[in-house]
């Protein structure tokens, strides 16, 4: 796929995100840029600037070359310093980076996003295509969290013209709808590219070795970071509700305390047959292995433009119980899982308990249909395209194509 400019260069992407790899704390933005570099890397150059710790750490990272440009896998990546993200360091930056395009992966980080949209404003860096992924935070569940302050951000960054001439990446069909809604005819070019799957080849597929034993207790796991957008004290009040015997395990980074004590609270009061277990953060190597060693897979999440690790539950082999806000629509249908309201907490009580009764015989079944539907939708060859064309009209200035993808 070595594809080049008009000019005959590669394409040169300069890529803003708060966390990178070897970051894991912060979930689907790293893995989206991380499938991003390893599938597109032979056709674009990836300059990524991202800061020199996880989310929630006070200290770096220990195995890094800081505030300078180091070959990380297919890309360069300069891992700032908080001294080098001042508002004068991070422009001085970004001006002496050449780049064909900028790529923001949010919509309102104030050092990665704010920042680079005034520099360019303001002709302080120079004036390239610019590309800006929001990463589901415009979708209402997401706006309601602090929603006068990022209300007032929306209004005062259009009011200044921030916002004009971008490229907007939606995930999804609804994640596009999102943008219309929220921003009107200010995200007037709107590119439907979905979120790179991690290649299939290294996925650890072997749902079908994984047996439940119906007189045990149904494993469900929930992989996310404690923070109110992924809603896990619905899961908690769900499982409060449950009359079938039930071990449930949270894996994930406490980014919100005063939340996570909310949650404590509701753990105190879950009573007999149903057990839960904190078991903190995992890195990503683990992800799979702990999805698969578990028989469903609950996230009951506010919004996500995509959830990487809804995919990798079902690549896994480990069926879900998902909100209705992601784009994973029709699960039911399919046979790996549900996709369901929250406004109705009943449909969740009784899917885990139609997963509890499930028989001997048609769990294996279940995980096979899991595995089989992840695999293609994880091959689909569009999706590559999609992602890749993303910038390629960005530079040229090309209208987005108008048939959505996901």
């Amino acid at each position: 796929m070595d594809r080049q400019l008009a000019s005959g260069a590669r394409l040169k992407l300069l890529v803003m995100a708060r966390y990178y790899l070897p970051g894991f704390k912060a979930g689907g933005p790293v893995r989206t840029i991380e499938h991003m570099v390893d599938q597109l890397h032979e056709a674009v150059d990836f300059w990524i600037i991202t800061s020199d710790r996880d989310l929630g750490d006070s200290s770096p990272y220990s195995n890094i070359d800081r505030d300078c440009w180091s070959r990380v896998g297919n890309s360069m990546v300069f891992y700032a310093s908080p001294a080098l993200l001042g508002y004068r360091s991070l422009r001085d930056l970004i001006d002496r980076t050449p780049h064909d395009a900028l790529y923001l992966n949010s919509f309102f980080d104030p050092t990665f996003t704010a920042a680079p949209l005034l520099f360019r404003l303001m002709g302080w860096i120079p004036s390239r295509p610019t590309v800006i992924a929001p990463r589901g935070e415009l979708a209402a569940g997401a706006l309601r969290l602090k929603r006068w302050k990022k209300l007032f951000y929306r209004c005062a960054g259009e009011r200044l013209g921030i916002f004009r001439a971008l490229t907007w990446q939606a995930s999804s069909q609804f994640e596009a709808d999102d943008l219309r809604r929220e921003l009107r005819s200010v995200a007037s070019q709107i590119h439907i590219a979905p979120d790179l799957p991690a290649r299939t080849r290294e996925v650890i597929s072997t749902g079908e070795e994984v047996e439940r034993d119906p007189k045990g207790p149904l494993r469900i796991c929930f992989v996310s970071r404690i923070t109110p957008i992924k809603n896990l004290d619905f899961a908690l009040r769900v499982l409060g509700r449950v009359d079938r015997s039930v071990l449930f395990r949270i894996y994930g980074p406490i980014e919100n305390p005063d939340y996570w004590k909310k949650c404590g609270n509701l753990i105190d009061g879950i009573q007999h047959p149903v057990s839960v277990e904190f078991k903190g953060s995992i890195e990503h190597h683990r992800v799979y292995s702990v999805l698969r060693d578990h028989d469903l897979f609950f996230l009951p999440t506010h919004g996500e433009n995509y959830g990487h690790v809804i995919l990798e539950a079902m690549l896994a082999g480990t069926p879900v119980l998902i909100s209705s806000t992601t784009p994973w629509r029709g699960l039911a249908k399919a046979g790996v899982g549900w996709d369901l309201s929250l406004s109705d907490i009943n449909a969740f009580v009784d899917a885990i308990g139609e997963a509890a009764d499930m028989d001997a015989v048609k769990y294996p079944e279940w995980r096979r249909r899991t595995r089989d539907y992840a695999t293609r939708v994880s091959s689909a060859p569009h999706v590559l395209e999609a992602n890749l064309s993303l910038f390629e009209r960005a530079v040229r200035n090309d209208p987005p194509p108008r048939s959505p993808l996901f």
